[in-house]
């Protein structure tokens, strides 16, 4: 990357603390040194930011603000360069008083970029595509209200696994494994894992596990009918569409991966021993 001319997206979550004047500080730093910056206003909910046309895209708020970057980043091959504003950082690993240091590096081609898959997910009714969406973190399908059990016919492109009674299902990446996932029972990836999770939200039965799959298998869901709920599509906690009796879900891995600078497999694991305290003892 040229030291000059850099052409920088700044996506700002204005709805954490300190968010404007730290943009206003990145902003004139970057522009005293020749870059073209843009900012775009997050506001904590789904925004069409402007379209391609840039080398980096700075993120200053917390993982919600990169999962929001990376649905609209990754499809244009644009890095995302995570500023941590937020609370837990599982993703956005750069702190504030960093984020010169670490740029700096970005532009000598010396600082990790953590290659993460996304998730396509496609919704067809009446056998017409209507939709699709992309996600870093999970899809789930779920009741539109509290403690309302739904019904599932959930496959997998080689294999029929059966209708599931619950409160919903999780369809998880690596990178969305310690996210709604693993609150609900699911195992912990590796970020650069090649698979995906299939995860039931309380199911109506005592032997369900969550299950790991290769990531070049698709997962099948339909809605059966007849349903005492409304169900709901969510795609990382941010988007949501109502589904109807009888919708089929196609969910595979996406065309394309998020690129997260410094967010490497060290960054992740220090972060699950500090933020989610795990470890493997008292001595470990």
């Amino acid at each position: 990357m040229e030291a000059m001319g850099v052409r920088v997206l700044l996506i700002v979550n204005l709805h954490k603390a300190n968010a404007s004047d730290l943009m206003q500080h990145i902003q004139s730093v970057l522009e005293a040194q020749g870059h073209c910056v843009h900012v775009c206003s997050f506001e904590g909910k789904p925004i069409i930011p402007p379209n391609g046309g840039y080398d980096i895209a700075f993120t200053l708020g917390g993982d919600g603000t990169v999962l929001y970057a990376s649905r609209c980043m990754a499809p244009l091959s644009i890095p995302i360069f995570p500023i941590n504003i937020g609370t837990l950082g599982f993703i956005a690993a750069v702190h504030p008083e960093q984020w010169e240091e670490v740029f700096n590096q970005w532009i000598q081609g010396t600082v990790p970029i953590s290659k993460r898959l996304m998730l396509s997910v496609e919704l067809w009714r009446n056998d017409r595509l209507i939709d699709t969406r992309y996600c870093l973190n999970d899809a789930v399908i779920s009741a539109s209200g509290i403690a309302k059990i739904i019904r599932l016919d959930v496959s997998t492109d080689t294999t029929d696994l059966g209708p599931f009674r619950a409160d919903g299902l999780i369809i998880a990446t690596p990178t969305g494994s310690t996210a709604y996932s693993v609150a609900a029972g699911g195992p912990i990836l590796d970020p650069e894992l090649e698979a995906l999770i299939i995860n039931p939200i309380c199911p109506f039965t005592l032997s369900n596990r969550p299950m790991v799959i290769p990531a070049h298998e698709k997962v099948l869901v339909e809605v059966e009918r007849d349903q005492r709920s409304n169900v709901l599509l969510t795609v990382d906690g941010q988007e949501v569409i109502q589904l109807d009796e009888g919708d089929r879900l196609i969910m595979q891995r996406a065309p394309f991966q998020a690129s997260i600078i410094a967010s490497d497999r060290k960054v992740f694991y220090k972060v699950l021993r500090t933020k989610l305290n795990w470890s493997g003892g008292p001595d470990a």
